[in-house]
């Protein structure tokens, strides 16, 4: 099955917190523009939660093309966003993870929730499914 990019497709802009916010459908793409950690773990968890609710989104992507780091606070950012959306069937993914950041995954069990994909498009052609 080809993915096919809806019309629905809105980019919010780029957040304080140094991130992009995108829509496709029901999914919020994250772009992650600087580290995802303390200074600025609060700014991108209000905008993703304001997003999250008033657009009814359902799975979201965490895109670390532009992040080279992640500590705890950006654990608790994305624990946090996964218990918003999983009640709903929701799912989280994130996608060019490098290998500082994927280290953290693995270590915290964070793979044991969210799902790890190459691409932001690979990501939203599963999910959209």
């Amino acid at each position: 099955m080809q993915y096919e990019k809806k019309k629905t497709r809105s980019v919010q802009g780029i957040g304080e917190g140094g991130a992009e916010y995108e829509i496709d459908g029901r999914c919020l793409v994250i772009r992650l523009r600087n580290e995802l950690d303390h200074h600025n773990a609060v700014q991108i968890r209000e905008e993703a939660d304001r997003i999250i609710d008033r657009k009814n989104i359902k799975h979201i992507i965490f895109d670390f093309s532009g992040a080279g780091f992640m500590d705890s606070a950006g654990i608790g950012v994305i624990m946090g966003r996964y218990r918003k959306v999983i009640f709903i069937g929701g799912k989280i993914a994130v996608s060019n993870v490098n290998s500082a950041v994927d280290r953290i995954f693995r270590l915290s069990g964070l793979y044991k929730i969210i799902e790890k994909y190459d691409t932001v498009e690979k990501a939203l052609q599963i999910l959209m499914k």
